[in-house]
């Protein structure tokens, strides 16, 4: 079962507005192009002299900023990487454990899972045994349990309960690395048990019909919509007209919910990949996290720009029946944030989005997957 990555998907379906005016981004992608360079120009300042960026205990942080500097525009795929990139990746590499997990201070499914993503965009054949490991890690960590937590994922460590963000993290890394355990000699190999996997999603989701868990709601507000968790919203409780109690839907993890069922091979009529992309059209915006306002903003923006370019979508239909050209709006407002260093960071630092590297690299990998997906 072949995967595409989210850049091929882009290239596969095509809006007639697109096709009938393929020159109406060409200077948003020049504008893209200039902060990308500037945003990576920062982030190679901040590398560490060991090689690693940032705290590292957490491989994810250097990990980030790998990707962002491998899928610069910029950068001549033609030619060696540069020194500090090859110095980056081969301190990646050093930090992989017996168990195949890339990790220190545990949260090994979500250091795991980022760093494959990372070892992927490299394109590089001899990270292949590396990746083919890492993979096998999260596999691994898939939950067989008898109850709401079967068939997701948790971070890998003192863990009490699954999630959908390392759900999701998890199910990027594993579909983009099938191809190498396909065309790989690496003999018989794991695979994620992909219908528990999609029960597990079902159950973050607010849609009655297709979500076996008593709180999930089909009100107004919710429907469609994913949690944080089958026990779980961040975005905390509501009460339906119905005077039940239902988990809160709210943007990043419903994001990460269409872009999970993709990979999961879900297809646009499948009546919770329709329901999602309802919620999304009826809660769209680019100044907030719908949901959690200013937490997890460039989270947020990471989750919008490669779920709605996994998904197709060139023109994102509203609830009002309008469309709107999220690409540009999405881009307008990461370059208008974008600080006289070249870096960015959230003014609210729950999740770690204090952090001027994460946030950078989230933001320089954002208006990548933005630039990648523009017709041409």
């Amino acid at each position: 079962m072949k995967i595409l990555t989210p850049i091929l998907l882009s290239a596969t379906v095509l809006s007639a507005s697109a096709v009938e005016n393929p020159n109406r981004y060409e200077s948003l992608r020049q504008e893209i192009r200039q902060s990308i360079a500037r945003g990576n120009a920062w982030l190679k300042e901040q590398q560490k002299p060991e090689g690693n960026w940032d705290d590292g205990q957490l491989p994810a942080l250097t990990a980030l900023a790998l990707n962002a500097a491998v899928r610069d525009p910029n950068l001549d795929r033609n030619a060696p990487f540069p020194d500090h990139i090859e110095k980056g990746y081969k301190w990646l590499l050093a930090q992989q454990k017996e168990d195949g997990g890339i990790y220190n201070r545990g949260l090994s499914v979500y250091n795991t899972a980022t760093a494959v993503t990372a070892l992927m965009a490299a394109g590089r054949k001899e990270f292949e045994p590396a990746v083919v490991k890492a993979r096998k890690h999260l596999i691994d960590n898939q939950w067989d349990t008898d109850d709401a937590n079967a068939g997701g994922i948790g971070y890998g460590s003192n863990n009490t309960h699954t999630d959908l963000s390392n759900t999701y993290l998890a199910i990027e890394a594993i579909a983009l690395s099938r191809k190498v355990v396909e065309d790989g000699n690496f003999g018989e190999q794991p695979e994620l048990d992909w219908e528990a996997a999609i029960k597990f999603l079902s159950r973050c989701q607010n849609l009655e019909e297709t979500n076996d868990q008593d709180w999930a709601s089909n009100d107004a507000k919710n429907k469609g919509g994913f949690s944080y968790n089958p026990f779980e919203s961040k975005a905390g409780e509501s009460e339906t007209p119905e005077g039940r109690t239902a988990l809160r839907s709210y943007g990043s993890m419903s994001y990460a919910g269409l872009l999970s069922m993709i990979y999961a091979k879900l297809g646009p009529t499948d009546p919770r990949v329709i329901a999602v992309k309802e919620w999304l059209g009826k809660n769209y915006t680019v100044d907030e996290n719908p949901g959690m306002g200013a937490q997890g903003l460039y989270y947020y923006y990471q989750t919008m720009s490669k779920a709605l370019t996994a998904a197709n979508i060139d023109m994102l239909k509203l609830d009002d029946g309008k469309q709107v050209d999220w690409r540009k709006e999405l881009a307008g407002k990461l370059l208008s944030a974008q600080r006289e260093n070249g870096s960015w960071v959230n003014d609210n630092g729950r999740w770690m989005e204090s952090n001027p590297v994460l946030v950078t690299a989230f933001t320089v990998l954002s208006l990548g997957q933005v630039y990648d997906s523009i017709p041409q």
